[in-house]
């Protein structure tokens, strides 16, 4: 269903997409979408017939009361236009939903129609994957597109997967032949603390997100949400001598591997960052500066009732790479690991 005529013309948008289940490890790429929408007070202007996509099996709808009247909330992806002020002001059209069941073609196609008629000039897709990955560095995130071109201007890579893939790669290709220029941003989340919220990774998107698009997004409590992550899972850890041991083991890799990159590039973006935020100051609120470093300690207080995170197999058990689509969490639960390098439709 298009709804098109409260929404006004729109100033240089781009559309900013995530789907909850199988591409969203730890909630990280949905919650990143919902805290823009949140922060941006964002008014929901369509929405998807549940009909067309959705096993209510499977994604059951809610019941809730509002006073004394039941009404049904029914899963479904909905769009969204905020409006972003500031020297140069452009707007962002927000796609928040859950993967379908059924119809993908059918489901990009109605999306793409949106995107037409609003004159969208890039479709932006968030996701989340497991991944060998430490809590205690900087999360990865990968930027990829399947258009060669795109990939040589904005610095991205262009993807070479091959297997099995979910919403965000066929929406991708799907952009990419109706000549909509794409770009799918990965963060990997580690796979012995993939219980959702992940507000670490959630920051590392939308870091990633300011920098592809050059907006300043406020973040409001989401840094501190992340150190308070990062603290509870470092506590969790030290609980567990075998824990502590294989979070070392990834960090000697993860620093062995990232040695020789003592970039440019990154010192770069870390400070085209900083000016962004130069006028609302480190550490107040919206305009605070949100670092990816390190020394971000991380994870809720245990008291909050965070469930102990599953025990982590030694390496040498072959827990680590996954032969299908590497990382992205099922729709089912299922849940794969990877080498923290995305290989899918926007996953390598």
């Amino acid at each position: 269903m298009i709804e098109l005529e409260s929404v006004p013309e729109l100033v240089d948008p781009v559309m900013v997409a995530a789907f909850e289940g199988w591409n969203d490890a730890g909630d990280a790429a949905s919650t990143a979408v919902g805290h823009l929408d949140r922060e941006w007070k964002g008014e929901v202007f369509a929405a998807l017939d549940a009909e067309d996509y959705y096993d209510f099996q499977v994604n059951r709808p809610t019941v809730w009361l509002d006073g004394n009247t039941r009404k049904i909330t029914w899963p479904t992806t909905r769009l969204s236009v905020v409006r972003v002020g500031g020297d140069k002001p452009r707007d962002l059209v927000l796609v928040r939903g859950i993967e379908p069941s059924m119809r993908w073609r059918s489901f990009c196609n109605e999306i793409l129609g949106f995107a037409h008629e609003l004159g969208v000039e890039m479709v932006v897709i968030l996701g989340a994957l497991l991944g060998d990955t430490p809590h205690t560095r900087p999360v990865p995130v990968s930027g990829v597109t399947s258009d060669a071109d795109l990939a040589r201007t904005m610095d991205l890579e262009e993807t070479r997967y091959e297997g099995p893939t979910g919403i965000v790669g066929v929406l991708q290709e799907a952009c990419t032949h109706a000549g909509v220029p794409a770009v799918s941003l990965w963060a990997a989340v580690p796979h012995y603390v993939s219980q959702p919220p992940n507000p670490k990774a959630t920051l590392a998107l939308l870091n990633r997100l300011e920098d592809l698009i050059g907006l300043r997004i406020p973040l409001g409590e989401l840094p501190e949400d992340a150190r308070a992550w990062q603290l509870g899972v470092d506590q969790l850890a030290s609980e567990d001598s075998e824990v502590a041991e294989y979070v070392q083991t990834l960090e000697e890799a993860r620093d062995t591997a990232e040695l020789p990159e003592a970039s440019g590039e990154a010192i770069a973006r870390e400070f085209e960052r900083y000016l962004r935020r130069r006028d609302g100051g480190p550490g107040q609120g919206p305009g605070g500066h949100a670092t990816e470093t390190g020394d971000v300690s991380y994870l809720r207080d245990p008291s909050s009732g965070r469930t102990r995170p599953p025990k982590p197999p030694r390496p040498e058990t072959g827990r680590g790479k996954a032969s299908d689509d590497k990382g992205a969490k099922g729709s089912d639960g299922d849940e794969g690991t990877d080498d923290s390098r995305p290989e899918e439709d926007g996953e390598s």
